[in-house]
């Protein structure tokens, strides 16, 4: 079984529990899955910010990413998270990067009002995807082409995954483990962090 790696964009003003539930599913799944006798490496996480700077989530607290967008190597994997997404609306070159960095992952996922982020992007131009209720109708106004759902925790398109809000994005992370490495260990997962998993979306 080969290993996952995930890039996961950290930004002021993103919302701690969109980028702190997928990192702690994903490192937990990491540590379940080696615990269990797997090889190391099944996910490994890198975090960047758009600059490298540490960066303030909506919430206060201070976080010190591990590289810059741009000096990111490859991975896997590309996340989103969303909160207060105005600056990297207004980010062309945010968005020019994110947008190269989809085209060569096989899976970019967002949760929340990141999933604005990927629309501003590119990333996703048509189709169905979800965000947190109270941005649904904003984002299709701003977007007609996409048909939002924002009665779905998630929605998975294959390459591109998006989730509702906040916590939605935990279990979309369990999706993406239970995707990529069996249902088993998202199921181990989901327990080693006691909380209750929705397979269904």
């Amino acid at each position: 079984m080969s290993g996952t790696t995930v890039l996961m964009l950290a930004f002021d003003q993103m919302e701690l529990l969109d980028f702190a539930g997928p990192y702690e599913v994903f490192t937990t799944a990491e540590r379940v899955h080696t615990r269990q006798g797997g090889a190391p490496g099944r996910f490994r996480v890198l975090t960047a910010s758009p600059d490298g700077r540490p960066v303030q989530a909506r919430a206060g607290l201070r976080l010190m990413p591990d590289t810059a967008l741009a000096e990111a190597p490859p991975t896997d994997w590309l996340l989103v998270p969303g909160g207060v997404v105005d600056g990297l609306l207004a980010d062309a070159a945010t968005q020019a990067r994110l947008a190269g960095r989809a085209e060569a992952s096989a899976c970019t996922a967002s949760v929340c009002t990141g999933a604005f982020v990927l629309a501003a992007a590119g990333i996703v131009r048509d189709g169905e995807v979800t965000t947190h209720w109270e941005d649904a109708e904003d984002l299709a106004r701003r977007w007609p082409a996409l048909h939002v759902r924002p009665e779905r925790r998630w929605i998975d398109r294959g390459r591109l995954v998006t989730s509702a809000g906040i916590a939605a994005g935990i279990d979309m992370a369990l999706h993406l483990v239970a995707r990529e490495a069996g249902a088993a260990l998202a199921q181990a997962t989901a327990r080693q962090m006691d909380t209750p998993w929705h397979p269904e979306p």
